[in-house]
C-alpha cells in the first residue's frame, strides 16, 4: 500500500534502466504530496488522532490556494444505475471457456481478501496468540455477498481492501466503525464533485495521473502496517525467507495474491527440507500445493 502511495504521490516513478527511480521533486503535485506527508508525519509524532483526516485536509486546502486542484461544486446529481444493473451475461459465464478465468479470479480474489483481512486485522490487535483471526467464518461471508451484490449492480469488486488500514490508524476497531462508513459511502452519491476534488488526481505530463491528496495518507498507512514485521524471528530462515518474499512481493508483482503464494510455497518447502512439515498447518501445505499447480497451469 505504500507503494501505491509513492507512485501516487509521483515519488517514484517508471524507469526503464532500473525499473523505478525517484519522481522529479519540483513538480506541485510531487511538492504537495510531501507537504500532506510531512504534516500527517508531524502530527502523528505529536500523537494526534486525526492526523491522517487533517493531512488531507490540508492538502486540499493548499491546492485549492495554488490552484493545482480546481473548485468543482459540492453536492451533485446521482449516478444512474440503469446502464450497469442486473447486466448479466449467466450463459457466457458458465461456458467452458469462462470456468477457467473464473476460478483464477476467484483465487485472486480469494487471497486478496485473506490478506487483507489479516494485515488489517494485525493492525487492530485481533489476531489471536495462535495466529488465527476472530469470526474468519463471518468476515468472509459479508466478503463473499459483497462481491455477489457488486456484481448485480454491475460495480467493480464490492470486497475488503487494504486502504481499510487508514480507519484502523485513526481509531476505528468496531463494527460501529463499518456502519459510519457505509453511511458516509451512501452521503458520497450526493458529493460527486468533492470527492473528485479529494480523489480525482490531478494530470501531470502525458497520460500521467497523481493524487497528491490521497497519496501521503496511504504511505503512512504503509509505515503502521510495518509494525508487525517485529513479531518475524529473523533467525530462523525457514520463518524469515517466507515472510521476506511475501513483503517483497507484494509491492513489485502488485498483487497481494503473489505475495501470497510465494510465501506459503516457500514456507512449506523449507519446512520440509527442515523435516517439519508437520509444523505447517494443513490448510496452508494444500494453499502451496494448488498454488504451484496454478503457476504451472499458467506457465502452460
Amino acid at each position: 500500500i505504500a507503494m501505491v502511495g509513492m507512485q501516487w504521490s509521483g515519488l517514484v516513478v517508471d524507469k526503464p534502466g532500473t525499473l523505478v527511480g525517484l519522481g522529479d521533486l519540483t513538480a506541485p503535485p510531487v511538492l504537495l504530496s510531501l507537504f500532506g506527508l510531512a504534516v500527517m508525519a508531524v502530527l502523528l509524532t505529536l500523537n494526534i488522532r486525526a492526523a491522517i483526516l487533517i493531512g488531507i485536509l490540508a492538502s486540499l486546502a493548499v491546492g485549492l490556494i495554488t490552484g493545482m486542484i480546481h473548485y468543482q461544486g459540492i453536492i451533485g446529481p446521482v449516478p444512474s444505475v440503469a446502464p450497469t444493473l442486473f447486466k448479466l451475461d449467466i450463459a457466457g459465464a458458465i461456458s467452458t471457456g469462462m470456468l477457467s478465468i473464473i476460478f483464477i479470479f476467484f483465487f485472486l480474489d480469494m487471497f486478496d481478501t485473506v490478506g487483507t483481512l489479516v494485515g488489517v486485522s494485525q493492525q487492530a490487535g485481533f489476531i489471536r496468540e495462535d495466529g488465527s483471526l476472530p469470526r474468519a467464518r463471518q468476515a468472509l461471508l459479508s466478503d463473499a455477498i459483497g462481491t455477489v451484490v457488486g456484481t448485480l449492480l454491475g460495480t467493480s469488486t464490492v470486497t475488503s481492501y487494504i486502504e481499510s488500514s487508514s480507519g484502523i490508524s485513526a481509531g476505528a476497531r468496531t463494527g460501529f466503525a463499518s456502519l459510519i462508513t457505509g453511511v458516509l459511502f451512501l452521503l458520497a452519491l450526493f458529493l460527486e464533485p468533492l470527492l473528485k476534488m479529494v480523489g480525482g488526481g490531478i494530470e501531470y505530463g502525458e497520460g500521467m495521473r497523481l493524487y497528491p491528496v490521497i497519496a501521503p495518507a496511504l504511505i503512512v498507512v504503509g509505515a503502521y502496517m510495518m509494525q508487525n514485521v517485529r513479531h518475524i524471528p529473523w533467525t530462523d530462515f525457514s520463518e524469515a525467507i517466507p515472510a521476506f518474499l511475501t513483503m517483497i512481493l507484494m509491492p513489485l508483482t502488485f498483487s497481494i495474491t503473489e505475495g501470497i503464494a510465494f510465501g506459503f510455497i516457500a514456507y512449506t518447502a523449507l519446512k520440509t527440507v527442515q523435516g517439519k512439515l508437520r509444523e505447517v498447518p494443513l490448510l496452508i501445505s494444500v494453499f502451496a500445493v494448488l498454488f504451484v499447480l496454478r503457476y504451472i497451469f499458467l506457465m502452460g
